[in-house]
């Protein structure tokens, strides 16, 4: 009940809290186990004398006799008397001497305390995914001393996919007595302002900022008109196609193409999204220089920057593991060329694995599922030097591709699915040789393949050798250079605005426990992962059909 402990600064001294704001959500939260010694608390005479002189007396009726001591009543009326007393003096009180801070942990207090202060926002800590769009998000409401905090998680700055996750809270629910809270805005750079957050039903709530004009800053919106040498309609379609999304024409300045002296210049009435472009990417105007980047960076900042933190969210859950699952299920940060990193959910599913958005872009927004990997067909690399060769890799992806649609031509007429069920991890013995897969796209797959489902030397622990092939573009060229085993699989492609999705052959490489790969053939890509490593609390499904419901309703939201 540690968690509960602090919704009334019970637990670390405010000292100790001062140290929680300056760390992240997950140390703090990890804090809490840690003992907390004070030589301070072991005054224990000065303590109660004080205590006796201040708070209990109010709640606890007449003082005591001179000759007794609250210290030597038994525990279990300590707990009762404590139970009434005022939120408020409950931090006073933990400080006087270590018997009452162990009574003061214990769980009759603190069902009670939840009741009283948490009261209808009890319902919102956990994981969230907010309706941004295409784009998507992850925030964590978590309880932390006296407020409950959303924090948004974000991948950190493209390319560099070990490092650890950045966040920044967007609101912040002050718990007061009894059932009173204040619920506070933490957008912008201005500080904390007005808020409000409706709860929805249990697995929807909705924030909303009263006070707006503390998220701008000099230069406002209308910088937009002229950051970025772009051809963009802004108070029409983004993109000047039919598949860009549409705006919702907030922004009426046309853009204008940007002069060399208006890149050096300094940032001047351009703050706003100078700002953002740094938390956003790390980077600054002068180091972008791709125009499809550009392009999609601007789109971003104009579709998000719309909401002004009003916006909804709806429950996510992490998704169950199973002692037979190839590595552990969890958050994956992913590589996506240049729309940067994207949060992925890495989940099983019997036969098959699934890599779900959690955050998203133009073309696969958040919800869909960007790869499906079959563990029924284990592909066998070919050695280094071969694998060099992008079309040997292709003729073998493409072989498995059509055995794997021969299984379910065969598997059709009686319903059935095909073989029996056999653990991935349970290497299958190698196919028959198969007749030559048709071409697709103008791209042969060679000549007299076997197809390629044979083992390898995963179970030993030794691994094999990885490069990706010559010709295939990598944003971090810092990936591992050797793999477990590798699986046949597709991803999923598609059209700004999500048109014309298709899904593709590719290859998933698995590296360890906490990175794999993806190589999407189609696009000669790939995309490396490596694991979230913040500890999510209250995210856990209360049961698989749970989990899988909310798969489907996240995916439904941008079909």
């Amino acid at each position: 009940m540690a968690v509960c402990a602090r919704l009334c600064g019970v637990g670390p001294s405010r000292g100790c809290r001062r140290r929680q704001q300056r760390q992240g959500p997950a140390e703090t939260a990890a804090a809490d186990s840690e003992p907390d010694t004070d030589p301070e608390e072991e005054r224990i005479e000065a303590g109660a004398a004080a205590l006796s002189g201040a708070g209990v007396g109010r709640s606890a009726g007449p003082s005591p006799p001179p000759r007794c001591s609250l210290l030597e009543l038994p525990p279990e009326l300590l707990v009762e008397i404590f139970a009434s007393l005022p939120g408020t003096d409950l931090p006073s009180l933990a400080q006087v001497c270590t018997k009452f801070r162990h009574i003061l942990h214990t769980d009759t207090i603190w069902r009670r305390r939840c009741r009283e202060v948490l009261h209808r926002y009890r319902h919102i800590l956990g994981l969230w995914q907010p309706d941004i769009g295409p784009y998507g998000g992850l925030l964590n409401v978590v309880v932390d001393g006296l407020f409950i905090i959303g924090w948004m998680y974000m991948p950190p700055h493209d390319p560099h996919v070990d490092d650890p996750m950045r966040f920044k809270p967007l609101f912040r629910i002050h718990l007061m007595e009894r059932r009173s809270a204040t619920v506070e805005c933490m957008y912008g750079h201005r500080g904390p302002h007005n808020g409000h957050i409706q709860i929805v039903k249990m697995d929807e709530f909705s924030t909303k900022c009263n006070q707006t004009d503390h998220h701008r800053m000099p230069g406002g919106r209308q910088e937009v008109s002229w950051l970025l040498p772009l051809p963009i309609p802004i108070a029409g379609q983004v993109g000047g196609q039919d598949s860009w999304f549409t705006v919702r024409g907030v922004f009426t300045c046309q853009p204008r193409l940007q002069t060399s002296e208006e890149l050096r210049a300094p940032a001047g009435g351009q703050g706003e999204f100078r700002t953002w472009l740094r938390e956003e990417w790390g980077r600054t105007l002068e180091d972008i220089f791709h125009e499809h980047m550009q392009e999609l960076i601007l789109m971003k900042f104009i579709y998000t920057s719309q909401y002004d933190n009003c916006l909804t969210y709806r429950r996510i859950y992490l998704p169950p593991g199973h002692p037979d699952d190839l590595i552990r299920p969890g958050l994956f940060k992913g590589t996506y060329g240049s729309h940067g990193l994207e949060i992925v959910m890495l989940s099983f599913h019997g036969k098959r694995a699934r890599g779900t958005k959690i955050t998203g872009d133009p073309n696969i927004p958040a919800g869909q599922q960007t790869v499906e990997i079959d563990l029924m067909h284990r592909i066998q690399l070919p050695d280094v030097e071969n694998l060099r060769d992008f079309n040997e890799l292709s003729r073998l992806v493409l072989e498995v591709r059509e055995q794997v649609r021969q299984e379910q031509e065969e598997a059709r007429p009686d319903g059935g699915e095909g073989r029996g069920h056999q653990s991935p991890r349970e290497p299958q013995g190698p196919a028959p040789p198969s007749a030559e897969p048709p071409t697709e796209k103008g791209r042969g797959p060679g000549e007299g393949a076997v197809v390629a489902v044979a083992e390898q030397p995963a179970q030993s622990g030794q691994g094999q050798q990885f490069v990706l092939p010559m010709g295939v573009s990598c944003r971090n060229e810092d990936y591992p250079r050797t793999c477990r085993m590798c699986f046949y699989g597709t991803g999923l492609i598609a059209g700004h605005g999500f048109t014309s999705p298709e899904r593709t052959p590719g290859v998933f490489v698995l590296f360890d426990e906490d990175r794999f790969g993806f190589i999407w053939l189609e696009l000669k890509s790939f995309s490396l992962y490596s694991r979230v490593q913040a500890a999510f609390r209250n995210a856990e499904a209360p049961s698989p059909q749970a989990f899988e419901d909310m798969l489907k309703n996240i995916q439904s939201l941008t079909a």
